[in-house]
């Protein structure tokens, strides 16, 4: 109801007990029309929610819209379907009582929707375990047929229990212009597979079968009937159905449409025969009855004489009903058989307490052209849910009035108890007499049942037949015909084939004591009893009779507000109070509106509210004080106070704004702060964390180092891998720093580690090499980084130590001319080394052994070399 008072101008009223002119119809509609041309499909009527079907997808139920409303306040959203389904849970969670929405409306309306929309919103609200989500795919995908569903105090979905109500098994054998049959024939010929329907007898066309094109749309462009048909499948083996009781489901269902097509012929005495008609064959195999008691019991009947049994041959039109009552029985076991079967499915194991929503999901008032017995039943059905809807609405309001001490005014309603009594009431009512005529004996017609019921309630406001009425009334209903003046309004029913429907041992139909199928099992009439729950109500409106989305029809709709009771209820919520509250929230809500009770009011809030009331002005006529909540009468009274709390909002807003912007820079600063202070604690807490995960390295290296050191003579291995090429590494960079000055500080060389032994000595002797070739030999840069390669000026092959332990010999030898381009330049000769100075051109240099190293140039012209320690020299030789 918050919602509404700011939206009402842009959307009309949100729930139509605000509305102004409450009595008038037309005002109800437009406030209908104007929501409806929105895409606003729902409306409250204090807690009922009325919804308009709007024949398209609306982007307002998905998960998101779904956490929105649960667990908020009901008036506090927009109307929906979801606030009216998480109402009922948190108070049956809260006070530990059952509940039941009822769901009604005529076909096309929506219920079923409805239906699925509100099980989809318990499925997701509801705690999830294996067990409840096994529950909740059964409840979904058993809808087509569920109508209550049961859940656990605590949230959780444990069970749920179909109630069977097929009044309207009539639609099987004729269908109005514009309805269909039930969708699963339609399911079954369109999209059931070709070996399926091969062994069925079926035909993949519709328009073959005549009980499915009496209604001329066999076709409708809003229902896939192959898409239906995959989800009924995937629901049957969900719900524990075996591949034979599916098949022979199917079976029963194939044999309906087959006998809709027996056809009868006329003997020469007009007794109806079946001459060679394929129908029967397959009706036989797919039942389960031989040929011949099939073909027996519909066209004759059974008469038990005092100790034989006569068959009375049928005419074709008494054969033509005893087929149609034939199908009708059987489309009606089947389907409580089915519900059977499922309630077995959903049955709740727990035996502990538990709590009930129901969901009752129900046919509409209607009104055709020829109503049968079934729309008679279904009015009626819907007379009653309105006494009891009725009653509950105002027993409700009366407690709710006695419990705030305000005292209670009578709201004037139509009672519609004298309707319920003139088709219940024991010996007087129409059931009653139908029932008493239908086992009199002697020769019983429809006709004499009229004559029956005219002569007991012929005097009743509400009944009137051809015989009863006036001139002008008289004119309008045929000899067969009877009319009651329903809550709704008038409809006129046809008697003919009342007798025979009402008939509970269907002697047209004999044969089916000699099933075979398992399906025909008889299931018992059950009566729900809605008295002991708390009622919520659905109530669904279908805007236009083509189905199509925009339209919206006032004269049909204006009809259905009618029947569905909707001014009623509201005149009785409205009960000379539009608007109701606790008092903690209208003052939380409008305290702003009075100096003495903003900011803060220190009493209770029912001295707020009386303060606030008075300081607006509230005239004694317009309010009452319960003992919790405050009531308004009228809506303007409340739309003015709303107004008034709009504005004052705003201008509350300004000033503030405009004293505290101070404050706002203050507050700025403290947000700036609290920001840098989360980034802080979040940099604070990275840096942690990666010093954390550094210190989980740092053990996980120390760990494989120790484990290495352990294991470092040992031959390489995983364990020791990573530590011998530390090792290796270390020795490298400390013989780096560590290098000798001159090729003759061998001694100074560094101890290398066993592992490093062979490349240490290797490193030595590409030092000394180095020390002697550097800047000497032009290909020098290019062969460093391969030691003893092929070069220009041959190959190096090792014959001894290069280091000689003279400097003057190093001094001697980098003196010589020698180049990359010479042959032969080095020749080592006993104990003379003989090179080319130049082509034609020898030197010598000469060795020998003496107490003090030196060099001079000897007689001979040679070099001498004089040591005191082993020379070793190397051998350089051309390839």
């Amino acid at each position: 109801m918050e919602a509404s008072l700011t939206a009402r101008d842009r959307v009309g009223i949100q729930d139509f007990v605000l509305l102004d002119a409450y009595t008038s119809e037309s005002a109800f509609l437009d406030n209908l029309r104007k929501r409806f041309h929105e895409n606003l499909i729902y409306t409250y009527i204090g807690t009922l929610l009325v919804s308009v079907n709007p024949y398209k997808e609306l982007d307002i139920y998905s998960k998101k819209q779904m956490d929105t409303y649960m667990g908020v306040n009901f008036f506090e959203l927009p109307p929906h379907i979801y606030a009216l389904a998480d109402n009922v849970f948190r108070t049956m969670q809260s006070e530990f009582n059952n509940h039941f929405i009822l769901i009604s409306g005529e076909s096309g309306a929506g219920k079923t929707e409805a239906s699925k929309k509100i099980l989809q919103f318990y499925a997701v609200s509801c705690p999830s375990t294996e067990v409840l989500n096994n529950v909740r795919d059964r409840l979904l995908l058993s809808n087509p047929v569920l109508e209550v569903s049961k859940l656990e105090h605590t949230g959780g979905a444990v069970g749920g229990h179909i109630l069977s109500y097929l009044l309207e098994k009539s639609r099987v054998v004729h269908q109005n212009h514009g309805e269909r049959n039930f969708h699963i024939f339609y399911q079954l010929v369109e999209g059931g597979e070709e070996e399926l329907l091969l062994w069925l007898g079926l035909q993949r066309n519709c328009k073959n079968y005549r009980y499915l094109v009496q209604g001329d749309c066999a076709k409708v462009s809003s229902i896939n009937d192959k898409r239906d048909w995959k989800i009924v499948r995937k629901a049957l083996s969900v719900i524990n159905f075996s591949e034979g009781e599916i098949e022979d489901l199917f079976g029963i269902i194939a044999s309906v449409l087959h006998l809709g097509n027996v056809k009868f012929d006329a003997d020469a005495r007009g007794y109806a025969t079946l001459n060679n008609n394929p129908e029967m064959h397959w009706v036989s195999k797919l039942l389960g009855i031989p040929n011949q008691v099939l073909q027996q019991g519909l066209t004759h009947r059974k008469i038990e004489a005092k100790t034989e049994e006569v068959l009375s041959p049928f005419s074709v039109d008494h054969a033509v009903y005893a087929r149609d009552a034939l199908a009708k029985a059987i489309y009606g076991r089947t389907f409580n058989w089915l519900v059977n079967k499922i309630n077995e499915s959903l049955a709740n194991k727990d035996s502990s307490r538990k709590t009930v929503i129901g969901l009752l999901d129900i046919y509409g008032f209607e009104v055709f052209n020829v109503n049968s017995f079934e729309q008679f039943c279904i009015n009626y059905c819907n007379e009653k849910l309105q006494q009891l809807f009725i009653e509950l609405t105002l027993k409700s309001e009366q407690e709710e009035y006695e419990m705030e001490g305000i005292e209670w005014e009578p709201v004037p309603y139509f009672n519609n108890k004298i309707i319920c009594d003139l088709v219940e009431a024991k010996f007087r009512g129409i059931i009653s007499l139908l029932d008493e005529e239908c086992l009199r004996p002697g020769e019983a017609t429809d006709l004499t049942f009229l004559e029956k019921i005219e002569e007991k309630i012929g005097g009743h406001p509400h009944f009137v037949t051809h015989k009863l009425a006036d001139k002008d009334t008289r004119k309008t209903l045929d000899r067969g015909d009877f009319r009651l003046l329903h809550y709704a309004g008038e409809v006129t029913y046809c008697v003919v084939g009342k007798r025979h429907n009402n008939k509970s041992n269907l002697d047209d139909t004999e044969c089916l004591t000699d099933y075979k199928n398992p399906f025909f099992i008889c299931s018992f009439f059950h009566l729900l009893i809605l008295m002991s729950k708390e009622p919520w109500y659905v109530r669904c409106i279908k805007p236009n009779e083509a189905k199509q989305p925009g339209q919206f029809d006032d004269v049909l709709v204006r009809h259905q507000v009618k029947y569905l009771g909707l001014m009623e209820h509201l005149r009785v919520r409205r009960a000379g109070f539009a608007y109701r509250r606790k008092y903690e929230i209208f003052l939380q809500r409008y305290k702003a509106l009075c100096p003495d009770t903003w900011p803060n009011w220190k009493g209770t809030p029912a001295e707020g509210v009386l303060c606030l009331i008075k300081h607006l002005g509230y005239r004694p006529d317009e309010y009452k004080m319960g003992r919790t909540k405050i009531f308004i009468r009228h809506p303007r009274t409340l739309f003015a106070t709303e107004d008034a709390f709009q504005i004052c909002k705003h201008k509350l807003a300004t000033r503030i704004q405009a004293k505290y912007k101070g404050y706002r820079v203050k507050e700025d600063y403290l947000k700036q702060k609290e920001a840098a202070t989360k980034i802080e604690n979040c940099w604070r807490g990275l840096m942690a964390r990666k010093e954390r995960e550094r210190r989980a390295w740092a053990v996980k290296v120390i760990k494989r180092f120790i484990k290495g050191f352990m294991t470092r003579n040992q031959p390489a291995c995983v364990d020791n891998s990573d530590y011998l090429a530390y090792v290796r590494l270390s020795y490298l960079a400390r013989l780096k720093e560590n290098l000798p000055r001159t090729v003759l500080e061998k001694d100074s060389w560094l101890t290398s580690p066993p592992v490093m032994r062979d490349v240490s000595n290797l490193l030595l002797l590409k030092v000394q090499t180095s020390s002697m070739f550097k800047g000497k030999k032009e290909n020098y840069p290019f062969s460093v980084s391969r030691p003893f390669v092929d070069t220009r000026i041959g190959k190096i092959n090792l014959i001894g130590d290069l280091v000689l332990q003279c400097d003057y010999l190093y001094e001697a030898l980098t003196k010589l001319s020698v180049t990359a381009d010479k042959q032969n330049c080095i020749k080592v000769v006993q104990d003379s080394v003989r090179f080319d100075i130049q082509p034609g051109r020898e030197g010598f240099v000469d060795f020998k052994s003496g107490q003090e190293s030196m060099v001079y140039r000897a007689k001979n012209g040679h070099l001498m070399v004089v040591t005191g320690s082993k020379i070793c020299i190397i051998l350089i030789l051309k390839n």
